[in-house]
Formats: structure tokens, C-alpha cells, sequence
């Protein structure tokens, strides 16, 4: 491992805002963590938190937190966020398989996917599977929203598939944002990954649904 990267996963721990041992806060994330009784929005994969950062500074009154594995991209995530003093915004590393041993059932009240790794060869692995749906469902409040961004059309289609066969309600689902036109502000919000796709020429596809 580089010693960059080495020397931020060990400064994690100095982060106010990273959480250690995130599991002692299940079912007691607004209580505990943010002291409010705010909506909870859920960046699965957050990368550097570009994407959780902006709707962060962009809604006060939501509570957010971006789960990621890998700790170089988290430091850069959590020292942003302290630059920036948002302090409605925490994040956690951990695998996305283990967000059911982090949060309760209602506990969450929207999720964002924005650019996940599309696993060509692995379904499985992509956080829009079934394996994810039912994860999601463990966490989320009924109603819930969950968006993804993505430049894969293999994600995409699979997703809607996904959907469909986990009787998933699809309310919107765009095959290219920037032709059709952004109905929604918050779909604006362009990550390192979004913005590198679209000086490639690529589409970007985006689905919200709730499970």
C-alpha cells in the first residue's frame, strides 16, 4: 500500500466526523449521532462524498452519511466536510453488505447510488441487485426513494429489470439525463466520475424507485 494512502486510513480515527464502530448507533443514529430527529440520507459508496457533501450543504435540515470501504477515499470525504463546517454530514467505512447491521428499519429515509462500479462479470456484487434490494428494504422507511446515477447501460438496464422483478415501484427512469433536459436540481450534482464520462462523450442514465 503507498504510504499516502496508508497515512489517511490511519488519520481516520481523528476524524470528528467519521464514525468508529458504527454499529453501537443502530437504531440511534439522529439521537446519538446527529442530536435531531432529521431525515436520514443514505450515499452507499460515496467515494470522496462529493455527492453527499452537496445535498448536504443544499439541505440543513437533513441528517447525511456516506458509507464507503475505502479509507484514502474517505479521508478526502470527511476533510472536505470539516472544511466546508457541515455539520449534518458523518461517514462511515464499511462494506455496503453490512449497512442491516448499522441501521434499523425505518431508520433511513432516501438513498443515493450515485456511479457505482458496474461488476460487467459479477450481478451480484452491484448495489442494485436483489441481494441490495432486500438489504435496502431492512432500513428504508416505506416510502423511500432511491436514486442512482450511473454511465453504464448495463447497470441501467439491469437495475429496471431488477426492479421489476423485485416488484420495486420505478418513479422515474431517464436513458439521458443532459438530452432530455434536469427536471430535478439535485440531478445537477456532478461527481469526479459524472463529470470524466461526459467529456467522454458518455451518457448519463439515472432511475429513482422505492422498494
Amino acid at each position: 500500500m503507498p504510504k499516502k494512502k496508508r497515512i489517511r486510513i490511519q488519520a481516520l480515527s481523528s476524524f470528528s466526523n467519521v464514525i468508529d464502530d458504527p454499529s453501537r448507533f443502530k437504531g440511534t443514529w439522529n439521537e446519538r449521532v446527529f442530536q435531531n430527529d432529521h431525515p436520514i440520507t443514505l450515499e452507499v459508496g460515496c467515494g470522496k462524498g462529493e455527492y453527499s457533501l452537496a445535498l448536504a450543504r443544499r439541505f440543513p435540515e437533513r441528517n447525511f452519511i456516506g458509507i464507503d470501504l475505502k479509507g484514502a477515499r474517505l479521508f478526502i470525504a470527511a476533510q472536505n466536510a470539516l472544511d466546508l463546517q457541515a455539520d449534518n454530514i458523518v461517514f462511515v467505512r464499511i462494506h455496503a453488505e453490512k449497512i442491516a447491521d448499522v441501521f434499523s428499519k425505518n431508520e433511513v429515509e432516501e438513498i443515493w447510488i450515485p456511479f457505482p462500479d458496474p461488476y460487467p462479470k459479477k450481478a451480484r456484487k452491484r448495489l442494485t441487485s436483489t441481494k441490495y434490494i432486500q438489504l435496502y428494504r431492512q432500513i428504508l422507511k416505506s416510502d423511500a426513494g432511491i436514486h442512482l446515477k450511473t454511465d453504464d447501460e448495463q447497470l441501467f438496464r439491469f437495475t429496471i429489470e431488477t426492479c421489476k422483478h423485485e416488484n420495486c415501484i420505478i418513479h422515474e427512469m431517464i436513458p439521458d439525463l443532459y438530452q432530455q433536459g434536469l427536471s430535478d436540481e439535485l440531478l445537477h450534482i456532478q461527481t469526479t466520475y459524472e463529470k470524466r464520462h461526459l467529456d467522454e462523450g458518455k451518457k448519463i442514465k439515472y432511475v429513482w424507485f422505492s422498494v
